[in-house]
């Protein structure tokens, strides 16, 4: 991984993390990691159940690491542990020992976080409705400001998001 910025994209459901990863590794000819959990609810066809959760967040991990061998540059990473332990103590009000522990190792060079400002689309079972898209957004940004982790919310259309992280990685590319 050495040389290449991990950027990591947070947010609540259909707030534009996977749209947006894809179309930052084409802005910046790299590549991104998908959201695990989308392929788990696609794959068995449910959501996944709370002893779960900690194999979910690893399993991005693994990717994470897997995809930054061929990264150029930049690797957009849709989604973080951090994420999948928001979404644990929402459903469930708790997270087990060892993905309490992953939540914590959040070594990014930039986390974005998308804005919930566009309309809210359910998508089958991964979804529930904007009133929850906004309590998790609310979550994801106190949980960022309480651990002093530096972040950008990333707004408007998708061309609009890619100007801003590029404005914001111009720095990083030198």
């Amino acid at each position: 991984m050495s040389g290449v910025l991990r950027v990591a994209l947070l947010g609540a459901e259909s707030s534009g993390k996977s749209t947006l990863a894809a179309a930052l590794a084409t802005h910046f000819d790299t590549v991104w990691v998908p959201e695990y959990l989308r392929e788990f609810v696609d794959t068995k066809g449910r959501v996944p159940v709370e002893h779960e959760q900690l194999g979910i967040a690893r399993t991005q991990m693994e990717r994470e690491y897997a995809a930054a061998a061929v990264a150029n540059r930049f690797l957009f990473c849709d989604t973080t542990p951090l994420m999948t332990a928001i979404y644990s103590r929402h459903y469930w009000g708790r997270l087990d020992e060892e993905l309490a522990e992953l939540e914590l190792v959040h070594d990014y060079a930039f986390t974005l976080v998308t804005a919930p400002d566009s309309p809210w689309t359910p998508d089958g079972l991964q979804r529930e409705s904007d009133e929850v898209r906004q309590r998790v957004h609310g979550e994801v940004m106190r949980v960022l400001d309480e651990r002093a982790i530096p972040f950008m919310v990333v707004t408007g259309s998708l061309p609009e998001r890619v100007m801003q992280v590029d404005r914001l990685l111009k720095v990083a590319r030198g």
